[in-house]
């Protein structure tokens, strides 16, 4: 929780508080609390959670995903090198306890970094947790039932999110480990079962593949559900000639702990209604995210929350319907479950509640991409929304199939690395989204994520010079539609 006043600068954090301290004449405490530690919270303060500051990027999402992401890669990197003339003797394995020891030393070491800014803008970190008494006051309760007590003109909730267990099959709790729990593990997960199909699911189903880890992942419906679903199949279809297995159309029924020690899970086949059951080492669930909302008491002070998802109702300038209470971040209702976008409308909001700026927070055209073995970028609509949006004859989709040179040698398979762009067909051909499948998606997608928000049109696209021989200068040569029936792999070099 923190406080921010627009007199003398010092503050006061407390776990789901940050508290920019003064001397007041007013009614309050504070101008400003925001209940919140993760990268948005932190954000909002500086212009906590069970494991530290900085929330679940920090600590158990992106940085630690991203990082063992990459000691996958390098296991695949370590395969081709000897087509490139590398010596490799012996075998080569993986250590989990190695790895985990440095992310985790690493993640750490951001907790501290974190306590460091906060100490040098004058702010004092209290780990308590945070719910609201009336629309201005605070009640924080420590470890040990110590109650502190705030008042503050304005109050921002941050409070993020948590991943879920499903509530209807036996031994999911107490035999099952989420993504909170896969990146502190002391010991390696061994043969994993992921139940689930989000980009959480197949992040870790994929570099648990990557380590060499016998992966299975377990899908209800349908594969990265919001996302493109031309651009998902091919996620996934390279994902199984990586070596994950993929369980379609099926659900889990039971988990049970054998006297070996191994967990036998029970499914069944939606589309055959037949029994299957196979053992595992370790059941991570990825069946989506809570909200962080049941414990602020926001029913006391007459905050809406929508009834389906348990998020905060906010209008666009992150307001809550009570007038001085906001949110944003993971439990906004409609609002991307992104990093960025937190960091961005939390540094935003601050701006305005200081008078320093009125700049709303645009989440249109924000780029994202999914850190799978390979990985996949997009920005923008997807095909079926921009059909939605401008009728089938309304819109033009270039696409290509491309073959990254540092496959060539290698001889990877590149049959799923693939470009398409999706355009309005009349006009000047105003770019409504791209997407990118390939190695090191995020860093080709983040520039082309500035010129959408510019307003890039394809005549634009395809006179801007490529940087040669790289995988990104192949969105500038996308020159077949779609609609043509032509074929779309790219020859030549």
């Amino acid at each position: 929780m923190a406080a921010l006043c627009r007199g003398s600068q010092r503050w006061k954090r407390i776990h789901c508080f940050h508290v920019f301290k003064r001397k007041f004449t007013g009614k309050h405490d504070y101008d400003l609390v925001v209940i919140g530690g993760g990268s948005g919270g932190l954000a909002c303060s500086k212009e906590g959670t069970k494991w530290g500051l900085g929330g679940t990027c920090v600590n158990v999402g992106c940085i630690p995903k991203k990082l063992m992401h990459q000691a996958a890669l390098l296991g695949t990197a370590v395969k081709d090198a000897q087509k490139y003339g590398w010596q490799i003797s012996g075998t080569v394995s993986h250590d989990w306890s190695t790895m985990a020891e440095a992310v985790q030393n690493y993640v750490k070491s951001l907790n501290w970094g974190h306590r460091v800014q906060l100490q040098d803008k004058k702010v004092t970190y209290l780990n308590l947790k945070g719910t609201l008494v009336d629309k201005h006051t605070i009640r924080g309760l420590s470890k040990a039932g110590k109650e502190t007590i705030l008042t503050a003109k304005n109050i921002v909730l941050a409070t993020g999110g948590r991943p879920k267990y499903p509530s209807n099959v036996p031994g999911a709790v107490e035999h099952g480990i989420t993504s909170d729990d896969i990146f502190w593990l002391k010991k390696s997960p061994g043969k994993t079962l992921v139940v689930g199909a989000s980009y959480v699911a197949l992040e870790c189903a994929g570099f648990l593949t990557g380590i060499g880890l016998n992966t299975t992942v377990m899908v209800r419906s349908i594969a990265l559900r919001g996302f493109d679903q031309q651009m998902a199949g091919l996620v996934t279809d390279y994902m199984e000639s990586y070596g994950t297995r993929f369980e379609w159309k099926s659900v889990p029924t039971r988990v049970e702990r054998l006297s070996s020690g191994a967990l036998k899970v029970t499914w069944t086949n939606t589309q055959t209604g037949c029994e299957h059951s196979d053992t595992f080492d370790s059941v991570l669930w990825a069946v989506g995210r809570s909200p962080e909302t049941k414990a602020l008491g926001l029913d006391k002070v007459g905050v809406q929350i929508s009834k389906e998802t348990g998020k905060v109702i906010v209008g666009a300038d992150e307001s809550s319907s009570v007038p001085n209470i906001y949110a944003f971040g993971d439990i906004g209702e409609g609002r991307p479950e992104l990093t960025p976008t937190a960091i961005k409308a939390g540094r935003l909001l601050a701006h305005r509640l200081a008078g320093r700026s009125s700049e709303l927070m645009n989440y249109d055209n924000v780029a994202t991409t999914v850190f799978t073995p390979l990985e996949y970028g997009c920005v923008g609509l997807s095909e079926v929304e921009a059909e939605r949006r401008h009728g089938k004859d309304g819109i033009e989709v270039y696409h290509a199939f491309y073959k990254p040179l540092e496959f060539t040698v290698s001889q990877r398979d590149s049959s799923q690395c693939y470009i398409k762009v999706i355009c309005e067909r009349e006009g000047n051909q105003k770019i409504l989204g791209l997407h990118f499948l390939g190695p090191n998606a995020g860093e080709v997608l983040q520039g082309f994520s500035l010129a959408l928000q510019c307003g890039a049109t394809y005549p634009q696209l395809t006179r801007t010079v490529g940087i040669h021989p790289t995988s990104a200068e192949e969105l500038m040569k996308v020159n077949i539609t779609k609609r043509s029936g032509l074929d779309p792999t790219v020859t030549g070099c």
